[in-house]
């Protein structure tokens, strides 16, 4: 039996031990995906106010534009997710809840795919290629969503983590550029936290 078949037979054979255990996984990785995805939300709405390369890319979007990213498979409002619509500056406002259906809607197809991408073991772009989301919408704004989030991972996170993640890290984003906008980006969406 070669190394990785024992250690899941062993692996299942601690489930059969311990059947909450499954249970509790689950919970501690919905827990951890909401809070990110509350996390990215404000961080999105925020560089989209202070960072120039994320508003060149948010120019492609159309003013009142719904862009909403969840997760499939879970009872209805308990998915994790956000909703973010384009205002006429060609900014990101967070939706408490949507009015209509969103013109763009990212969906991970389950809780433990969208860990995968937010503990930074898989980066969105394979995330995409290995088929783990869906987006419904325009193909064109969904790859455009991308690179926002790919800017914004670059800008908010330390280099090694972010060279993990995205697909190619800016050559020309040096550290005196990216703290700044980063506690920019950090402090604005901690006090969109708070109201």
């Amino acid at each position: 039996m070669a190394l990785s078949e024992l250690a899941a037979v062993k692996s299942l054979q601690a489930l059969r031990q311990h059947p909450n255990a499954l249970q509790a996984t689950y919970r501690a990785q919905q827990r951890y995906v909401r809070t990110l995805m509350g996390i990215i939300a404000r961080c999105l709405v925020a560089a989209s106010q202070v960072d120039p390369t994320l508003q060149r890319e948010l120019a492609g979007f159309k003013p009142g534009l719904i862009i909403s990213m969840n997760v499939l498979g879970m009872p209805a409002g308990q998915s994790p997710g956000f909703a973010v619509q384009v205002t006429a500056d060609h900014q990101l406002t967070l939706l408490d809840q949507l009015t209509r259906k969103a013109d763009l809607t990212v969906s991970f197809k389950h809780i433990s795919l969208a860990w995968l991408v937010f503990t930074f073991q898989e980066s969105t772009t394979q995330a995409f290629v290995n088929d783990r989301l869906i987006a419904d919408g325009d193909v064109s704004l969904a790859l455009r969503l991308m690179r926002c989030l790919d800017r914004l991972q670059s800008v908010i996170l330390p280099k090694a983590i972010a060279q993990r993640v995205i697909k190619r890290y800016p050559a020309d984003l040096k550290l005196s550029e990216k703290l700044p906008q980063a506690l920019k980006i950090y402090r604005a969406a901690g006090m969109s936290w708070r109201r």
